[in-house]
């Protein structure tokens, strides 16, 4: 995806010569590159026009664009972009890109153009953005096969991949972005998806589309795609360059997962000698804890992104630790039982022995945090045990 473009379409003029493209280009390295990118090329020899309509336009610099982005309420715009400085971006990264010319009748594609300058006048370039059912992928096809004189079949298959599995495919090699998606999307992603629904990717949306064909009445089909040509090859050079640039962690999250658990167990052993709780620690682990809830239940219960509001990951992550915090720690400070531990140590117990029959996919992340929370909930229940025992022995 570019994040700016220029040129203008109105230099497009209608004639015997105007070819359709669709272009797929290599995923990159920034979290908004690992799914590749989609867009359309109208070339004329007559006008020596050649112009990219490109549907991922999107601006880091529009109000709230973050918190718009998390609550799914991202608005994305088609603009037209010469084609040398359309290249010039996935040359810098090292990306391929793939042209397929559409296989198309004159009057098809002039229609075709026609609606993609539409598609570019200000009150009609801008779309709320879809990872999965809206984005630069989709809706190229979906032009395509509006001005196309006949239906467009692409070869049938059973479903075999959940969204879930398609995106850890883009995600191999980037582990924290795929922690993250997986840690907000829920249940909804784990079932098999239409082979319609693969082509959000545009990967896919290349591959359906070499094997696609237009089916015209009466009886009459041709290939959608025809002609295949490799306008860049991957760099692996370059790509290796532009990931160095990239900002990385020393740890992947598993690792991460890993040593928070050791932390956790060790600190309960020291608990345990100790007679006493750190409720320091419990400041700093009940606010991550809590904070982390809050993004899942705002995701949860306002964003429209698809499957973050089915996520049962809210069993674990949610505000409750923000609101038991101060009880917490004025146990802690005296000593006391505080009941918050045992409902804890409870709904992690239970959380943890249905992690392996849930419909939703929970990554190991996920189980490692949750026995970091249990091994808390279960050191002050045992030191609450010790203080009681050694009350009822000083009373005898």
């Amino acid at each position: 995806m570019l994040r700016a473009q220029t040129a203008g379409p109105s230099a497009i003029v209608p004639d015997s010569t105007l070819t359709v493209s669709l272009l797929t280009c290599s995923p990159g390295q920034e979290v908004y590159e690992l799914y590749g990118h989609t867009a359309l090329r109208v070339r004329s020899s007559k006008t020596s026009t050649d112009v990219v309509f490109n549907y991922g336009v999107f601006s880091f610099d529009q109000p709230h664009f973050v918190w718009r982005f998390v609550l799914g309420q991202c608005d994305y715009l088609v603009a037209p972009c010469d084609f040398d400085l359309f290249m010039y971006e996935y040359r810098r990264r090292g990306s391929s890109v793939t042209e397929q010319v559409l296989n198309l009748s004159e009057a098809e594609a002039n229609a075709l153009a026609h609606a993609l300058i539409e598609n570019c006048r200000p009150d009609k370039r801008t779309y709320r953005y879809n990872f999965l059912t809206n984005n630069c992928t989709t809706k190229a096809r979906d032009i395509i096969e509006a001005n196309i004189d006949g239906e467009v079949l692409y070869p049938e298959r059973a479903p075999r991949y959940t969204f879930r599995q398609l995106i850890h495919q883009f995600t191999v090699g980037h582990p924290w972005a795929q922690e993250g998606n997986d840690l907000l999307l829920g249940v909804d992603m784990d079932t098999l998806v239409t082979p319609r629904a693969e082509m959000f990717s545009p990967i896919y949306m290349m591959h359906y589309a070499d094997s696609a064909m237009i089916s015209s009445f009466p009886n009459r089909y041709r290939p959608l795609v025809r002609q295949t040509n490799i306008l860049l090859a991957a760099n692996a050079e370059a790509a290796a360059a532009d990931a160095a640039r990239q900002p990385s962690f020393p740890l992947t999250p598993v690792q991460l997962g890993w040593v928070l658990l050791l932390l956790s167990v060790a600190l309960v052993a020291w608990e345990q000698h100790r007679g006493r709780a750190l409720w320091g620690f419990d400041v700093a682990w009940m606010l991550l804890q809590g904070l982390a809830g809050v993004l899942v239940s705002v995701m949860l219960c306002w964003s429209t992104h698809p499957g973050v509001s089915s996520n049962w990951l809210f069993v674990v992550l949610n505000p409750l630790p923000l609101l038991a915090l101060p009880l917490v720690v004025r146990s802690d400070i005296r000593g006391r039982e505080c009941l918050y531990h045992r409902g804890a140590a409870l709904v992690l117990t239970l959380f943890l022995v249905a992690v392996p029959f849930a419909k939703q996919k929970f990554s190991a992340l996920v189980v490692l945090l949750a026995l970091c929370l249990l091994s808390r909930a279960v050191s002050h229940l045992l030191l609450y045990r010790k203080v009681k025992s050694e009350r009822v022995k000083s009373e005898k």
